[in-house]
């Protein structure tokens, strides 16, 4: 995919007819991806733990687009019992979906844990769109040119995998667990593609990152020392707007000729600001066996096997 300085959310192609769902859709990112896909025509499904934020969600966007076709259905991604729940509920009103934007997360909170026992973030960024996304695997293999976006983070390449303390019950530290939380969206959404290809899927498989991009996560989940270093002072000097932010997203999810496997980020410096361009995940994320054992961790997580395409 050639670098593309000028490419903004103008340039998306019509999107109507397609069906989206966008995780966390009612702010910061999932807000600026709803807007702009609905813009452009798409129907929206806002994935959004607070019903009440989302209704006001999509009041803002269609009081500047009327007709914009959107609905709020509730998921809480750390709780795997809602996570079933939702696809339960969308699959008994819905018989295809073309695009899945795994896009909510949780940025350094103190430890805790979710309703199945699971450290909150690795909880709500990983193991929660893991089982959406294989419960909604089959709707998306009746879609339109079937995308599956993760978003995951230029914080993925300063991680490891805790394989033997994925709880964080021996040693905890809230950047370094979400830090691990993307670099296991990098490795699942590199894992996905490996594995829808295997299986002939028309399902593709890409991750984007947004750069740094000024969102309520620096401001309201960090705590202590981080809200300040994130929201005070790094926002205002690096970070870019929620718009901008999307792009790569955007440009993941509606792009002609984007591949599975690609992974789709910023193209200025340090990968922190700049129009959408294809960038490289750490050596870690694309690793076989990494891959292979978080599946199979996130298998036992969740109780969801993905159910692929039989061979030919």
């Amino acid at each position: 995919m050639p670098k593309e300085p000028s490419w903004t959310a103008d340039q998306i192609p019509d999107q109507t007819g397609r069906v989206f769902v966008v995780t966390g859709a009612n702010s910061g990112l999932g807000l600026a991806t709803t807007r702009a896909l609905a813009r452009r025509g798409g129907h929206v499904i806002l994935a959004v733990r607070d019903p009440a934020k989302g209704d006001r969600a999509v009041a803002e966007i269609s009081a500047g687009q009327p007709g914009a076709r959107l609905e709020v259905r509730r998921l809480d991604l750390a709780d795997l019992d809602s996570v079933r729940d939702f696809a339960g509920r969308l699959r008994a009103d819905h018989d295809r979906l073309d695009v899945l934007v795994n896009n909510a997360g949780l940025m350094a909170p103190p430890r805790s844990l979710s309703p199945q026992g699971h450290e909150s973030q690795f909880a709500c960024n990983h193991l929660g769109h893991f089982a959406l996304t294989g419960l909604l695997l089959d709707l998306l293999a009746a879609g339109r040119d079937p995308r599956v976006v993760t978003v995951s983070s230029v914080n993925h390449r300063k991680a490891r995998i805790q394989f033997d303390d994925i709880t964080g019950e021996r040693r905890y530290s809230p950047m370094g667990f979400y830090n691990q939380s993307k670099l296991a969206n990098a490795v699942f959404g590199h894992e996905l593609h490996r594995r829808l290809s295997a299986t002939g899927s028309p399902v593709r498989s890409v991750l984007a990152h947004p750069g740094y991009t000024v969102t309520s996560l620096q401001t309201s989940a960090p705590i202590g020392l981080w809200r300040v270093v994130l929201g005070r002072i790094g926002n205002p000097l690096f970070a870019q707007s929620a718009g901008a932010g999307a792009l790569p997203q955007l440009y993941a999810a509606t792009q002609p000729g984007v591949l599975s496997g690609e992974f789709i980020g910023p193209a200025g410096v340090a990968e922190l600001r700049g129009a959408p361009t294809r960038v490289k995940l750490a050596p870690g994320a694309a690793d076989v066996e990494t891959g292979r054992r978080l599946w199979e961790l996130s298998e036992r997580a969740t109780l969801v096997r993905f159910a692929f395409p039989a061979h030919e």
